[in-house]
């Protein structure tokens, strides 16, 4: 089996959601003074590869506790996704792999914007899902959709239709995922664990895919 992480590295220099406060990571006791170390961390519940809970967005919405464990792991597909000229993904480009994403738990969109991570670009231009196919989505009994761009929705968006699509319908959403590229056009297991807060909205996680050519 051969285990490929997914997620992305938590730092103060880190892209983060537009409006949102970057981490702070500060040595709060150090070894030669206290005898350890151990580190502070402050940061928003959506920093780096994380989970979107349907609360995030959907008043009333499950929040991650309230999933069993076993909601965050499971078999998933990778789709390479392009989008047309206005970066929209079409439910013609998603049914291309109907009968994968009918067998698995987890869709994963490989756009390959992770390779702008760190510039200005990556918050940019990344491709989306149209409503219609965010919809066809619904109606797979996917456990979540993850994408390896800062969000499924555009970052100028005012109303968030593909989350409220996605959240609204009981799913999770896992986005800044990276390496997409190494497992596309395959299927694994996969596990995006977030961390036990109370009513949480969302939680960075440690996205693993675990491949096994022998069983799929």
């Amino acid at each position: 089996m051969e285990i490929i992480d997914l997620t992305q590295y938590i730092d103060e220099k880190m892209p983060v959601y537009p409006g949102t406060e970057p981490p702070l990571l500060l040595n709060a006791l150090d070894i030669d003074k206290d005898g350890f170390q151990e580190k502070k961390i402050t940061m928003f519940s959506h920093t780096g590869t994380h989970l979107d809970a349907p609360g995030h967005i959907i008043k009333g919405g499950l929040t991650l506790d309230q999933l069993p464990v076993g909601y965050f792991y499971g078999v998933a597909y990778c789709l390479p996704v392009h989008g047309d000229a206005m970066g929209m993904i079409s439910v013609e480009e998603i049914k291309k792999q109907e009968k994968a994403i009918s067998q698995s738990d987890y869709l994963l969109l490989c756009s390959g914007w992770s390779k702008f991570w760190g510039k200005n670009s990556y918050f940019t231009d990344y491709p989306v899902l149209t409503e219609s196919a965010a919809l066809w989505l619904t109606d797979n009994k996917l456990k979540g959709i993850g994408i390896d761009a800062i969000s499924v929705d555009k970052a100028d968006t005012e109303n968030y239709p593909i989350h409220r699509i996605l959240l609204g319908s009981g799913m999770v959403l896992v986005e800044n995922l990276t390496n997409l590229e190494i497992i596309r056009n395959k299927q694994f297991y996969f596990s995006c664990f977030p961390l036990k807060i109370v009513e949480s909205d969302g939680s960075p996680v440690r996205a693993v895919a675990y491949v096994n050519p022998g069983k799929h």
